[in-house]
């Protein structure tokens, strides 16, 4: 699944087993690309030459593989692509020198950051490395650590030294900031303080690339999603458009007089559950849902599943 924000994109790549897609996304004036990768098929694919998908976004365009994380390593110019063509604020990764590093913010899944300094002393021994960074103090307001730059990162709790490492992330003043799985581990309290932070750093004009495997997460913190299956966009739209107006339509569940599970998905909730207490009386296990997004990406998925089996 691709998210993608608005005016200040926030993008979220939930873990997909098995994608593998090209995507080429450009601004909405399209004009130079911010991320572009283009991805190989293999030589026994049915599909033997390398391909290339287009979305239309506001600032920012990203690309999904099998690996969610490698892909922020390959992004990131950390990790070496196998095959296919990357550019990432018009640079190609493995080729992208100190200039074009300074204007990346990467906060990966785990830090390597020494717990025995302050969080001043780090994020200050940070800021030298950059040539524009920003204020240690104004990052570690928006990062919510006031009260802490004295503190010594292995004395905070697991979530604030989360903050601290997106406050790294961030020093540096980037164009673009990759978050993997920002949250995991994360209490219900402290995921939804975080999010708070994701939401700051929007507004302040930074574009996002967030990998999550909390689709809740994903419907939190984004403006548009893409869900990808066998290596094809399948859906694209905004976060209560995707899949359409079918797979937002109310389900109504209840349990019949045999016990069985029935459901059934209606424009007109209200007036089957009248019909439902007409004919039963007191209906059992009677409840009204909304599609979620997982509700919705699972459908897609199953639906996508459904046609390749047919089509084999």
């Amino acid at each position: 699944v691709l998210l993608v924000g608005g005016d200040n994109p926030v993008l979220g790549v939930p873990a997909v087993a098995g994608a593998s897609v090209a995507a080429e996304l450009l601004d909405h004036k399209r004009g130079p690309k911010v991320i572009s990768f283009k991805k190989r098929r293999r030589k026994n694919s049915k599909r033997k030459r390398g391909y290339r998908d287009e979305i239309s976004v506001i600032r920012i365009t990203e690309i999904l593989t099998d690996g969610k994380s490698p892909t922020i390593g390959v992004l990131g110019g950390y990790r070496d692509r196998t095959s296919g063509r990357v550019s990432v604020l018009g640079i190609d990764p493995q080729h992208g020198g100190l200039d074009w590093k300074a204007r990346l913010g990467i906060v990966l899944q785990s830090s390597g950051e020494t717990g025995l300094v302050t969080v001043r002393e780090q994020l200050a021994h940070f800021a030298g490395l950059y040539p524009n960074p920003r204020d240690v103090d104004e990052v570690i307001a928006a990062v919510g650590l006031q009260g802490k730059e004295k503190v010594q990162i292995r004395k905070l709790s697991g979530g604030q030294r989360r903050r601290v490492d997106v406050a790294l992330g961030i020093i540096g003043n980037p164009a673009l900031i990759f978050l993997d799985e920002p949250t995991t581990g994360f209490d219900p309290e402290a995921r939804r303080q975080f999010w708070e932070l994701i939401r700051g750093l929007k507004a302040d004009g930074t574009s996002i690339l967030l990998t999550t495997h909390y689709l809740d997460e994903a419907a939190q913190l984004a403006d548009r999603a893409g869900v990808i299956a066998g290596g094809r966009i399948v859906a694209l739209g905004g976060i209560d458009e995707i899949g359409g107006t079918d797979a937002r339509v109310p389900i109504v569940r209840w349990r019949d007089a045999d016990g069985a599970t029935r459901e059934q998905r209606t424009e007109e909730p209200a007036r089957l559950v009248a019909a439902l207490v007409a004919e039963q009386g007191e209906v059992a296990a009677l409840e009204v849902v909304r599609p979620s997004l997982e509700d919705v990406y699972l459908g897609l998925i199953a639906e996508h599943e459904q046609e390749q089996e047919s089509a084999a």
